[in-house]
């Protein structure tokens, strides 16, 4: 019963229709004298007719969702629920509304009472539509979802348009990486999105720190730099100063933390702090996660778009270049306004920093600090060649199968990493994937 329920969805979404209620009736279980969703404007229950032939993104997820995550979700929810009411032309096609799917495994007796609460109170926290009890989503749904559209554990949007079919597998990275400007989320607008792109500090720290964009428009040179080691930071950050003021150069400087690890760099934050070092430094936990969720979402846009490896595609070549970087230990940028001059390894960094005097200064006076500081870099990178290496999470669902070093452009060797970091949502995150699909 459950394989053809399962058979009829993926039917379902083949089938040219007039309308999107018979497939999302198909996702949420629906009878015509239930309302199966909450509306999280009103606190009420509603059916799905507020959903009738309008574009709708289903949020589908777990309950791993994170406060600084809803907070960011829910300010780019508003901005472009605004965007839509703004405009002139109020088709359906210009409409919009998010539902969040729960996922979940409610077959023990203890912890679904657990999860029910937990379910509750987060769906309390969204502005959007939900489905009101996570018995709506059938097995056979769960099924699909995993197998169709990838999901794991992770958070993924997919947008339905108003016929019901998919306009985008996961349209969760656009939405990190430009936010409202993303509207109306299709795989088109993600294409045409990166094709107006180009290497530039602002595609960064966009939406992160008015103050760096400040600095951008005054032309400063710029150190964005990351890492969990107080000692490197520390050497960093008084080298940098001491060379900037023998240069001399406008410098200004603020540490962004790393992809993960929290405690180190609450370390290093708190180092900032109490040796009152001059840098700038997101104490904001917030920023430091938004700035690290849009760098990998620009790797896993990519990598959904079938364009990760692309030789002529110079932004990939060096997001891909600093997420390795971060997994190496730590990184450097280096800018002069908008104009980014060196993304570097942190060592390479620190070095080349060390041999102003020595080496490279008369480099700087006579041409200028950009050029000495890129070409001086490049002699030492050139010798270290440190090794790139990245990190996916079997919970993300789209994995490459291979994929180039941003360095030497060769393809990568695959390992694979057993980590734990004590976390304990991993055995409910691997209960969820074990509600694997029937055999095709």
């Amino acid at each position: 019963m459950d394989s053809e329920a399962y058979e009829m969805l993926r039917e379902l979404f083949t089938t040219p229709h007039i309308d999107n209620m018979k497939v999302l009736k198909a996702l949420i279980s629906a009878k015509d004298d239930t309302l199966p969703l909450y509306d999280g404007a009103t606190k009420k229950r509603v059916s799905l007719e507020p959903l009738r032939r309008k574009n709708v993104l289903l949020l589908i997820s777990g309950l791993e969702f994170s406060h600084d995550e809803l907070l960011i979700l829910e300010q780019i929810y508003n901005e472009s629920r605004a965007h839509t009411s703004s405009r002139l032309d109020n088709r359906y096609e210009n409409r919009y509304e998010l539902v969040w799917i729960p996922i979940l495994d409610l077959n023990e007796a203890e912890s679904t009472q657990r999860k029910q609460r937990q379910f509750e109170e987060l769906q309390l926290t969204m502005p959007w539509f939900s489905v009101y009890h996570p018995s709506a989503i059938s097995k056979p749904v769960i099924w699909f979802i995993q197998r169709e559209w990838k999901y794991k554990n992770k958070p993924i949007l997919v947008v339905l348009d108003p016929q019901g079919r998919v306009a985008c597998p996961n349209a969760i990275h656009m939405m990190w990486i430009w936010g409202s400007a993303a509207f109306p989320f299709t795989s088109a607008r993600e294409e045409a999105l990166w094709k107006e792109e180009t290497w530039r500090l602002e595609l960064l720290v966009d939406g992160i720190d008015s103050e760096i964009l400040n600095w951008i428009k005054d032309d400063k040179f710029i150190f964005l730099y990351g890492g969990n080691d107080p000692d490197w930071v520390r050497k960093f950050v008084r080298e940098a100063r001491r060379v900037a003021a023998a240069s001399p150069i406008n410098l200004e400087m603020v540490y962004v933390g790393k992809s993960n690890k929290s405690e180190q760099v609450q370390k290093v934050l708190d180092t900032i702090t109490r040796e009152k070092l001059p840098t700038h430094s997101w104490q904001e936990h917030s920023m430091i996660w938004f700035f690290w969720t849009r760098l990998e979402s620009m790797l896993f846009s990519k990598i959904q778009l079938k364009q990760a490896d692309d030789d002529s595609d110079l932004v990939m070549q060096e997001v891909k270049r600093l997420l390795s970087y971060d997994k190496m230990g730590g990184w450097i940028v280096l800018a002069r306004g908008s104009r980014i001059i060196v993304n570097g390894h942190a060592t390479t960094g620190l070095q080349t920093l060390m041999e102003y005097e020595d080496i490279w200064r008369v480099h700087a006076e006579r041409d200028g600090f950009e050029p000495g500081f890129r070409d001086h870099y490049g002699k030492l990178h050139a010798v270290d060649n440190p090794c790139c290496r990245f990190e996916f999470s079997h919970a993300m669902g789209r994995i490459p199968e291979k994929l180039r070093c941003p360095e030497c452009r060769r393809y990568m060797h695959m390992l694979t990493t057993f980590q734990c970091c004590h976390d304990e949502t991993v055995d409910e995150a691997f209960l969820v994937s074990a509600l694997a699909p029937p055999t095709i």
